[in-house]
């Protein structure tokens, strides 16, 4: 069973390729991937709103709980068994400078994905990508 939902932007070719890193890494299915640009998503999940979800990461536990930003990343990274690598983003002071520069990132992560993403892939987001 899921015990985590992660609602991405599966326009953005960063977000795509980490939710495909994620996925890789998560053996025991403990993330459900849910792409907030696709066809069925308003059907299949009434209760997020997509322009909420576009502003900031967006993750649901399986208790029901509503989590945002780093705390997403944090516990799906943390749930894949690479939890080490992201706690310090969620110690006292780094969290505050962590979650600022996450909302950085948030507001301008197309143009950031562009600009990282251009050397390592192509740029391009399928739509229909298997997650």
């Amino acid at each position: 069973m899921s015990q985590l939902t992660i609602f991405y932007d599966g326009r953005c070719a960063l977000c795509t390729h980490e939710m495909k890193s994620l996925k890789e890494l998560d053996r025991n299915n403990r993330i459900t991937f849910a792409n907030i640009f696709a066809n069925d998503f308003s059907k299949n999940y009434a209760s997020i709103n997509v322009e909420d979800a576009n502003k900031v990461l967006h993750g649901m536990k399986d208790t029901g709980e509503l989590i945002y930003g780093l705390d997403v990343t944090c516990l799906a990274w943390t749930l894949v068994g690479k939890g080490k690598w992201v706690a310090p983003l969620r110690w006292p002071i780094i969290k505050q400078i962590a979650d600022v520069a996450y909302i950085f990132f948030a507001r301008n992560r197309e143009q950031l994905s562009r600009f990282i993403m251009r050397s390592s892939m192509d740029t391009k987001c399928d739509l229909k990508s298997d997650l």
